[in-house]
């Protein structure tokens, strides 16, 4: 697609209402030291500020961020620290054995799932407009990740919730908005509820020359969802088995003890999803806006 046919489609957001329903309806590698990532600097209190734009999709892909999602916890054997396969439509291990937990009526099991449970990131494009803290950032093309409270933000402006508010789409170059981002520690939690967006306005003043010079440094995303991403079921559980048994190589994954307990796994629920009514929260504020996968190794070294 080229920029001028991008342009053309600007107005067109059936593609994010798409992408937006499709989350409403709920229907690896990593490489830590990634330097295409930006993330906000926070000083000792854990406060931030920076401003950032939302990109549109690059030339081959219809929206603007992927989602991901992955585990990281604890046992005797380490850490596991994953993507989930959930993401990409396959069956996960770990899903399935914090299933059986959720399922089990004790609610020291729905503890263990609860800690257990897969956390979600998305990912998106984004140009750095201001950043005290890392000036060298600023003006420069960067890959993104942040969590549900981010998201949530720019779905309200996508999707309005009241008559007097006009949609806003905020990946688009003429008619979106800067995103300023606003950092806090609530009750031991990073928070970002006071994030928001300015006021709609053309990016670079709306010269499409600088506008396609910065389209064309963007990157791909669609390579986060690929299956070279994510472990196989089999790799995956063999690893968890480790994890949580210490290493013996004795099959002691939650799966099998909860089957030795007679609790069935619910066929309906073929990704080992707890009932919307039952489940836990899918991001915590701790995780938000840091790569949970690089948050959890944080806290393996740390140990």
């Amino acid at each position: 697609m080229s920029f001028s046919k991008m342009k053309k489609s600007t107005g067109n957001t059936s593609n994010l209402m798409d992408e937006l329903n499709k989350i409403s309806s709920g229907s690896g590698k990593k490489d830590y030291n990634d330097e295409r990532f930006w993330k906000p600097t926070r000083d000792k209190s854990d406060n931030g500020y920076a401003v950032i734009r939302f990109l549109p999709p690059v030339d081959g892909e219809d929206v603007p961020w992927v989602r991901v999602f992955n585990h990281g916890f604890k046992g005797k054997g380490g850490w596991l620290i994953d993507n989930c396969p959930t993401t990409i439509g396959k069956k996960c291990p770990v899903c399935e054995a914090n299933s059986a937990l959720w399922n089990s009526g004790l609610e020291s099991d729905k503890d263990i799932a609860r800690n257990r449970k897969r956390k979600l990131q998305y990912i998106s494009n984004i140009m750095v407009i201001e950043d005290s803290k890392n000036p060298d950032a600023e003006g420069k093309v960067f890959l993104y990740k942040f969590g549900k409270k981010i998201f949530d933000k720019i779905q309200e402006v996508l999707q309005p919730e009241f008559e007097d508010e006009d949609p806003m789409n905020p990946f688009d170059f003429w008619k979106g908005a800067n995103f300023k981002i606003k950092i806090r520690k609530v009750g031991g939690f990073v928070n970002y509820d006071k994030s928001e967006f300015t006021t709609p306005t053309a990016f670079a003043d709306g010269d499409d020359g600088a506008l396609e010079i910065i389209w064309k440094k963007q990157h791909k995303l669609q390579e986060f969802i690929q299956s070279d991403q994510f472990k196989t079921y089999d790799e995956l559980k063999s690893r968890m088995d480790i994890v949580l048994s210490g290493g013996s190589g004795v099959a002691t994954s939650a799966v099998e003890v909860s089957e030795k307990k007679d609790v069935p796994y619910p066929k309906s629920d073929p990704f080992g999803e707890p009932k919307a009514e039952e489940k836990a929260e899918e991001v915590s504020d701790s995780e938000e806006g840091e790569d949970a996968l690089a948050y959890f190794e944080r806290l393996a070294n740390e140990n």
